[in-house]
Formats: structure tokens, sequence, C-alpha cells
């Protein structure tokens, strides 16, 4: 089933969407089978994902399978273009001991892959993770919240631990959806396992006009609630709620900013600029 209003509301507040063991075993035990021979295909930049992967490959199999197939559509729409691939590996101990590395390798430092791209629409870098992440794996980091702030990538490389990081502990076959400007990097890997982790970034052909089903959108929606003092408290899944939520991360007064990046990207994935949340825009719109 396509994303619902309420998960696109959560991409665009939290930058993200995680789908724990999305896909079956044994397209992940395919990916394994084929991972260095015949190794996963290579793709020229800008190919159509319909034409990207030979029928056969691992990363075939997963672009076939309708879960994934409805949620990549409902971000970035029905025949995306590849932008490009790439399989992590973080090696395990005996893996480390044969190249003379008696020690785990340090974490990949904080970064953000496109500190170039300014743009309201986004691309959407997939990361699957084909066996299970343990903590002692030091899966990928993330910091949800992040994605709508443009920085300097080599500014952020200098932070260590951040209030609301997660980092990705996860069974075999997760996926996680990132908006292209969310801050990562990948966790050192102190297990005996070498940990995999392929990204796929692709890059829309068509406006980012409800592409889910808006089904649950209504009319209320639209209507602006009491701000700051209020008898009621909201439910969870209203879309002010959603979108208003601060992050741990975020600073006593300056999350506001982010508040008003998140609407105007939600007003643009709506194709409609009456919405507001907790009228954000409408007093700058004045």
């Amino acid at each position: 089933m396509k994303l619902t209003t309420r998960d696109m509301a959560r991409f665009v507040a939290q930058g993200y969407l995680m789908f724990p063991a999305l896909v079956p075993a044994a397209v992940n035990e395919q990916y394994f089978e084929q991972v260095t021979e015949p190794g996963v295909p290579e793709v020229r930049a800008g190919t159509p994902l319909s034409r990207a992967y030979p029928p056969g490959s691992a990363l075939h199999s997963l672009f076939a399978l309708s879960d994934v197939r409805d949620v990549m559509e409902s971000l970035v729409g029905p025949e995306p273009l590849v932008d490009h691939h790439f399989v992590h590996l973080t090696l395990g101990a005996p893996e480390r001991e044969a190249f003379g590395i008696h020690a785990p390798l340090p974490s990949q430092h904080w970064h953000q892959d496109s500190t170039i791209d300014t743009r309201i629409a986004f691309d959407v870098q997939i990361m699957w993770f084909p066996h299970d992440v343990t903590a002692e794996m030091g899966g990928t980091r993330f910091l949800p919240g992040s994605h709508l702030r443009v920085v300097s990538e080599a500014a952020i490389g200098r932070y260590q631990n951040i209030r609301g990081q997660q980092h990705v502990v996860c069974p075999a076959g997760t996926l996680l959806f990132l908006h292209h400007g969310m801050w990562h990097g990948g966790g050192s890997n102190r297990s005996d396992r070498t940990r995999h982790m392929v990204k796929v970034r692709l890059n829309p052909t068509v406006r980012q006009v409800r592409l889910w089903d808006d089904s649950d959108l209504t009319p209320d929606d639209f209507v602006q609630q009491p701000i700051f003092w209020q008898r009621t408290t909201r439910a969870d899944d209203d879309l002010a709620t959603i979108l208003c939520t601060a992050m741990p991360w975020h600073e006593a007064d300056t999350h506001r900013l982010e508040f008003v990046n998140r609407i105007r990207l939600f007003r643009y994935l709506l194709g409609d600029d009456r919405f507001d949340a907790d009228y954000w825009l409408t007093r700058l719109d004045m």
C-alpha cells in the first residue's frame, strides 16, 4: 500500500521512514550470492530505474517488490532516475586481521551527502540492510530532523554525538528511506562479521505532488487550531502536531525555523498554499 498523508508528514518532519524486515529472506540471500560474483552492476548516472538493474540481479528483485515500489513511488514517483548506488562494507574482526588491522576502524564522520542541493524537491536515499545489524556492528547513525538544515559537510564533521541521534539496529531486510539532506555516518564495527549496507539514490522525474494515498486528508486538516494556549491535547496524528514537534537537538527558539521549512515542503507536496500548521506561514504571508 502507498504511504498515507500522515506518513508523508512524518517524512517531512523527521526526514526518514524505516521499514523493518520489509525485504524477504530470498532477496537478501540473493544479494550475498551475487555480491562477489558477478557483483553489483555498474549503472550510468541518470539511468531510469526500470532499465538500471538487469533481471536476475538482487537490486532488480528489490525494486520489483510491490511494498518497496509503493513506498518509493509515494516519495519520488513511478519512474525515478538512479543517481548512484554504493555498497558500504565495514570489516569485521577476521577481515580486519587479514589486512593487518588489529583494532576496530573508527566511526565515519557526520556528513550530509547533498550540501550543494538546496532544492525544495528532494531525492530519496534508500539504505538496504540485507542481514541482521546488532549494536556491536555499529549500524548507520543518522540525525532525525536534520535534513532541511543545509550546512557545510566539513563543519558538521567535527561533531561527535548529538542529542536524538539514532543508530540502525535492525533485522535482515530492513529498508531506511532518507531525504537526501539527512546528516548521517557509518558506525564502528566491533563484531566478527563484516557489515553490509547497500545505498541507492533516486531522483524524481515528476513533480512530487500527492504521489501518496491522500484519502485520509480532510478539510479539517486545513483549519487552524488554537496555539500556545490550548485547553485540549491534540491527537498524535494531527498534521500540525507531526509537523511542529521539535527534535531533541533543536535549539530553544530557532527550532521554529525548522517548522517553517517543514510546512513549506509539505505545502509543496500538497500542491496547495492554503495549508498551514500553527499559523507559521500565514503570518509570514500577510
